[in-house]
């Protein structure tokens, strides 16, 4: 496996991974308005914006994986499902947390719905801390959506 930044050529596996996952972790613990506007066309589009600031894992020359960091945010984390339960995203979340102190910050966070339990379980496999229940604002085309989320926290090594 290897880490690198993403590419452009990147994107579109980018967003296939993406919107396959968040309707993994998502779908049914989100509201309805949320799930409706979370279409493949919207991940591709997302995703190509936001190459620049997202980390790839290449694991037989294919994306295996992404994170997207946002200053202390880790904002996004998501692995293609044949690479989930091995060391992918493990990986990625180690890089999310050095970017986090690469950026200056002294702690990291990430928002997880509270009915996604694989990921708040990864989580705090991996020494993150729920720091309890608050309301999200996911971004849409036609405004911010709140979604019920954990934040959870972690001091990143340096």
């Amino acid at each position: 496996m290897q880490l690198r930044p993403a590419r452009h050529e990147d994107a579109q596996e980018i967003a296939r991974i993406w919107h396959e996952g968040w309707g993994d972790g998502h779908r049914g613990n989100v509201p309805d308005a949320l799930t409706a506007v979370r279409t493949p066309e919207s991940f591709g589009e997302r995703a190509e914006q936001r190459v620049a600031g997202t980390v790839v894992a290449i694991v037989g020359g294919a994306v295996a994986g992404f994170v997207m960091v946002v200053e202390d945010e880790v904002e996004q984390v998501y692995v293609a499902r044949e690479h989930r339960g091995g060391d992918v995203a493990t990986a990625l979340l180690a890089e999310a947390e050095r970017l986090v102190a690469a950026n200056g910050h002294g702690r990291a966070w990430l928002a997880v719905v509270a009915g996604n339990a694989r990921a708040r379980r990864f989580y705090e496999r991996n020494g993150w801390v729920d720091e309890g229940p608050f309301d999200h604002h996911a971004p849409s085309e036609t405004g911010p959506i709140v979604v019920p989320a954990h934040r959870y926290v972690k001091r990143p090594s340096s």
